[in-house]
């Protein structure tokens, strides 16, 4: 996985629906740890507390590849894939230790930087962008 975050969660027994199976909204929040764990690497919140201005979630996807079951320990991988004047796209993938390392879904999020005080976007920071190329190079 060459994402340069990357998190370990357990698969909770309450995380599956009827269909005996992961329900495809934890995907969602299995992306966002990942993601938060991201903005706080690249000191997003920390800009955002100090500035009004902050990343906020346009867009987002998921291809699941197989399913995930209880119990289980996944990887949540997160990188950033693109950037504009004032978004990002950024690119998930959770595998699986069942799976033995198998990719169970890849998911991508359009993240656009906001000033929270007027509801416009804004261009992303230099130091924002700054950061993330520094952690992208990491990996």
């Amino acid at each position: 996985m060459d994402h340069p975050i990357q998190i370990t969660l357990p698969i909770a027994w309450g995380d599956m629906d009827a269909f005996q199976h992961v329900n495809n909204v934890m995907y969602f929040k299995y992306f966002e740890s990942a993601r938060i764990k991201y903005f706080e690497s690249v000191a997003a919140m920390k800009e955002m507390n100090h500035t009004g201005i902050g990343p906020i979630l346009a867009h987002t996807s998921c291809q699941f590849k197989r399913p995930l079951t209880y119990p289980d320990t996944i990887t949540v991988g997160a990188k950033v894939k693109s950037m504009g004047n004032s978004s990002f796209v950024m690119e998930y993938m959770i595998t699986s230790e069942v799976l033995k390392g198998q990719v169970a879904a890849v998911g991508e999020g359009v993240i656009v930087m906001v000033n929270y005080k007027t509801g416009e976007k804004v261009p992303i920071s230099d130091e924002m962008r700054k950061a993330i190329e520094v952690l992208q190079k990491e990996k």
